[in-house]
Order: structure tokens, then sequence, then C-alpha cells
């Protein structure tokens, strides 16, 4: 069953108003002035000025004298409108096919689809998170079975994470207040003049008096919360997305039949990109049901195509995995990522030798959820920090390793300590211990001392390392290093780790 995520950016207008000009301060606190008529109040405020006593709502004034050096600056709800649409077009390419802003502070999308996000929902909720705090953003992700519980519990919630069990929905949201139900302000107030403080006590309540006091708002409210009604996201779109569709008179089911207006769709899709000179990298295909619930399918390829039989082919796999239900009543296809591409010959008779191209293999491997990509080398003395990841189908690098000492066949992504007899400072062991297994050293080459980068963190300003190739009775080489020069503690806990393994 598909759960909803919701992401809430508490910090929104500071943090936008921090992106557009990074000329401020990191320790300058900023408050947002919202005014109506002669009243002027404080409506966000970034982590520095809440710790020093700014709350919402508080007099600007009274703001203003409680921080002498706060930087106030008046709301712009447009700018933060379009800033949260932006948001939101952003995590439509990267995170789901059903992706919608969820106003005035949050977006909300749908995991169906959302196959490359593996690993776990706590760890999917973490990713998500650190992606949005890389670009300045404070965001709380919660996941849930309804998009109410996720919005509530995101909101309510004081974490960066919170992944509420399924089926557990109404004893997560039991004790939040009602205000987070999205009833109209009018309406929560009221409610509580009756005594209402938290959703369970409002669940609990009879129906009929309320809905005769409040119309169906209320109860609709929970129901949704609970799902017992369900909510459908209408993904957002922009005038920018290449989209096609097929709307259905009569409801459609069988697989055969879906699979042959989904060719039909990509034979569209793929004129449009004909006509602006696009290939697609990231395709959705969004399916309509007649009980108004939406399923979604994203195939994603490595590099710019509009190859009808491949993308084809790439839907028809995993058609598979709609499930009709009572008859779905309208599909479309949207190319949510697309890019320039120009056309070119892959193939003449006149060419005897032709590259062998694995860009479908790496789509196959993408489509399945999982990462696929390149090592490429980095300018780092520290050899963990050589190498980054690139993507599987990309320009050439150019760029090469240096190194006048043997590098190993295989190095940890971690150094793993180990214990060593040696005698300091510039010999290497006789002796050493590693997960558990006893080596006597038979040969070894070294030192080979490699500093820290200082222009990156202070502490590194004096780190050394100094790497050693030995050889094991049993002709094994291994590579092995020594934090600090053996000499001063500053320059290392003088510990021994393992590194890598020589083939």
């Amino acid at each position: 069953m598909p759960r909803v995520v919701s992401i809430f950016f508490p910090d929104l207008p500071t943090d936008r108003i921090r992106r557009a000009d990074p000329a401020i301060p990191v320790d300058q606190a900023i408050a947002v002035i919202s005014k109506s008529g002669s009243k002027r109040w404080v409506s966000a405020a970034d982590a520095a000025a809440r710790n020093a006593g700014v709350h919402l709502g508080m007099p600007a004034a009274k703001a203003q004298a409680l921080f002498q050096g706060l930087r106030m600056i008046d709301a712009d709800a447009a700018a933060d409108a379009a800033a949260l649409e932006r948001i939101t077009m952003w995590a439509l390419s990267q995170y789901s096919p059903i992706v919608a802003v969820d106003p005035p502070d949050g977006i909300v999308m749908d995991t169906e689809g959302a196959d490359h996000l593996q690993g776990g929902e706590e760890r999917m909720l973490t990713s998500v998170a650190n992606r949005f705090r890389a670009k300045g953003l404070t965001a709380r992700v919660a996941i849930a079975d309804t998009w109410g519980a996720a919005h509530a519990c995101a909101r309510a919630i004081n974490r960066e994470t919170v992944v509420v069990p399924s089926g557990e929905t109404i004893r997560a949201v039991e004790r939040l207040p009602i205000s987070l139900l999205r009833l109209p302000e009018k309406i929560v107030s009221d409610l509580r003049t009756l005594g209402f403080r938290t959703i369970g006590e409002l669940s609990a309540a009879p129906r009929a008096p309320l809905a005769l006091r409040f119309g169906p708002e209320v109860g609709r409210r929970l129901d949704q919360m609970f799902g017992r009604v369900c909510e459908p996201i209408d993904p957002i779109r922009s005038p920018e997305l290449i989209e096609v569709s097929r709307a259905f008179a009569e409801p459609i089911g069988a697989a055969e039949t879906i699979n042959k207006y989904v060719g039909r769709l990509v034979v569209q899709l793929v004129a449009e990109l004909q006509r602006k000179g696009l290939g697609v990298r990231r395709t959705d295909l969004i399916v309509e049901k007649v009980d108004g619930t939406r399923q979604a399918i994203r195939a994603g390829t490595a590099k710019p195509v509009r190859d009808v039989a491949w993308l084809t082919k790439l839907f028809r796999d995993r058609t598979e995995k709609i499930e009709p239900g009572f008859g779905i009543e309208k599909l479309t296809l949207v190319a949510v990522m697309s890019e320039p591409l120009e056309e070119k010959q892959t193939a003449s008779s006149l060419v005897d030798d032709e590259d062998a191209d694995i860009t479908p293999l790496i789509d196959v491997f993408g489509n399945r959820g999982q990462r696929v990509y390149r090592v490429a080398p980095v300018a780092s003395d520290v050899p963990e920090r050589s190498v980054q990841r690139i993507a599987a189908v990309g320009e050439e690098v150019t760029e090469g390793w240096v190194h006048h000492w043997r590098r190993p066949v295989r190095l940890f992504a971690r150094p793993e300590p180990i214990e060593a007899i040696a005698l300091l400072p510039d010999h290497p062991p006789a002796i050493i211990t590693w997960r558990g297994k006893r080596h006597r050293v038979k040969r070894a080459d070294g030192p080979e001392r490699v500093f820290g980068e200082w222009w990156k963190r202070d502490s590194e300003f004096e780190a050394v390392r100094d790497y050693f190739v030995i050889e094991n009775e049993s002709g094994e080489r291994y590579w092995i290093f020594r934090s600090g020069d053996g000499i001063d503690p500053e320059t290392g806990s003088h510990k021994w780790f393992m590194h890598g393994i020589f083939g």
C-alpha cells in the first residue's frame, strides 16, 4: 500500500531570505514581520531569534526591544509561495511522480513510484532531510498511511524525521491538537470554546451535532486523516513540462489494453520532444482510477532519449504493478526531466566497428532501484577523498591519479583499527592483529607520509598519517597507516589502521 510523505519547512521565510542574500552573516538573527494596518507582528523567526526569546505573534516593537541585533524583514507571501512551488517542482523531479504543494509551508508526496528510494522508510526520510539541509532549508519529514496524519506529525513532533508505522495512525495522532486537522481557524476556535483540545477527543464525539453546527468539514477531515475517505494528491504541473494524456469513456483494466494505450502515449510524447529538440531523462505514467485514487510509475534513463521502442519497453516491463481496481479512466504521460538532444547517426554500413552502448543495461538496473554510477579521481592526497561518484553515463574524465607510491586494489570506505607492535617513529610493525587474526610481517615498505587538508578543517592543520605496504608470511599484502608522526601527540593518536588490500 502506498504511503504518504509530508515535508514541513518551519523556517521557509527565513531560509528563503538567507538563500536570496548570502551576504547575511550566519549568526545574524532574522525575524519576518507581517503587518495589517498599523499592527506589526513576527510571522517567522529563525533559530537564533527564537533562542533569544522571539516567538511567532510577538509585536514587532517588543521583538526589536528584546534583541537589539535582530534583523527585521517585511514578509513577502508571494515570494514564499513561489519558493515553495520551486521546491515542489524539484522534489517532483527527484523523488516521486506524485508531489503537490501543501500550503503555506510544506509539500506532500505519494511514495508510489519512488522505486529509487530504497533502504527502508527511516533511511529514505533521513536522505530527504539531509538533501534539503544541504540546500539551506530546514525540513521535518514524516511518513504515514494518510496525508492528514503525515501532515500533522511533521508539524507536531519536534524531530527531523517521523515514521508512523502502517496501521497505527490513531495512536500517533489522537493526542495532537485539533489545529493540525487543516480546518479553518474559525472552526478551530469554536471547537476550543466547546472544550475540544485533541484530535482524539474530537473523533470520539458524536458526529451529528458537529455536522449540524460546523457542516461536513470536521467529519471530512477526520475521515481523511484516519483513511476512511480517500484524499488524492493532485500532482503539481507547470507549463514547461511536456505532458500527453488519454481519457476513456469506458474504464479500462486489462493489461493488454493498458500497454496498448501506453505505447500510443509514448509515440505522442516522443513527437512533442522531437518538435522541441529535447530528450527525456525521467518520465512518469500517472494512472487515474474511477474511485479517485492515483497510481504512478516512473521510468528513468541514464541519458536523454526519445526512442519510442525503448521507452515503451521500460513502461511495459512495469505495468504489471498497476492495480486497476474498478477501472482506469485516464492515463497521463509526463516528461518531468528533459534535456536538449541533437540528432546523430549511431550506426552505418560504412563503419565496421561500432561502440557497444551499455546505456540500456544501466537503464534496466536504474529502474529496478539499483544505484548505478562510476568512480572518478579527485585531487586529494587523503586516500578516501581521492574518489567521487559520478553519473554512469556522461563526459569522459580526463584527469587521473598521480602517485609515486603504489595504491591497493581494494580501498576500504573507512579505515579499520588494528593492533600493531612497532618501533616508533619510523619503523613498520613487526606484528599486526586485524579482525582477530594475527599476522607476522615479513616485508614492509614505507613510510609514505600523507598530510591533512588544513584548508578544509582546522583539526587537520597538524594531522599526518604514515602509510606502509606490508607483506605477511602467506604473501598477502596490506596497506596500513599510523595516525600521527610517532612523536608529537598533536599530529594524531598514534593508533594503527588497515586501509586497503593489494591483489
